[in-house]
């Protein structure tokens, strides 16, 4: 699937299914962390964490006691940190802008969480396998939350690339890709929740 919608062109990885924005028509990064300084994601809003739980609820079910992870692309309010903590896990934070820790990333974890965030990567293939990475060999937990995209006829009318800091969109057979690429096993929880185990 190559093809133009609006202003934007967009492509379609034959091997993952990826549908992504042609990289020539991405936002600089002035523009993107304006776009994303008006999000509201405050740590104390109830609506907010509850929105988060779809993602960590299924996370922090298959995890062992005193569990230790990263909130990969955090935001500004690093809120999985209060839901984690209430269940007894420490939670670090990473993110581009807002936090851009590389000491975070030079340590391994027994889960990451990646919520509202893999729609954003400009380089998807590297930060899914430094997330890879960055996970024990055994007994990790990697939870991604993001719309799927349930049929490439829906594309043009979905609402979910109008953003224009959304570059990448995943089916579920893009999950299943990546999933045998890095040696995981996948699982669909609830809507637009993937849970990856190794």
């Amino acid at each position: 699937m190559d093809g133009r919608y609006g202003r934007r062109t967009y492509h379609r990885c034959p091997r993952c299914h990826l549908i992504f924005l042609d990289p020539t028509q991405y936002l600089d990064p002035t523009e993107e962390r304006k776009r994303y300084d008006t999000h509201v994601n405050e740590p104390e809003d109830a609506g907010y964490l509850s929105f988060l739980r779809r993602l960590a609820d299924p996370v922090i079910e298959r995890l062992d006691p005193n569990a230790e992870g990263l909130d990969y692309g955090s935001g500004p309010g690093p809120a999985m940190h209060t839901i984690f903590a209430d269940h007894g896990h420490e939670i670090a934070h990473w993110d581009p802008f807002y936090d851009p820790n590389s000491r975070a990333l030079e340590r391994q974890y027994d889960f990451i969480v990646c919520s509202e965030t893999v729609e954003h990567f400009h380089h998807p293939d590297a930060d899914f396998l430094r997330m890879s990475r960055s996970l024990y060999d055994t007994n990790a937990l990697l939870g991604v939350m993001t719309e799927i995209l349930l049929s490439e006829s829906e594309f043009a009318d979905w609402w979910y690339h109008r953003d224009p800091t959304h570059v990448c969109f995943y089916q579920r057979t893009t999950f299943e890709w990546i999933a045998s690429w890095l040696g995981f096993s996948v699982e669909f929880p609830v809507k637009n929740v993937v849970v990856f185990a190794r």
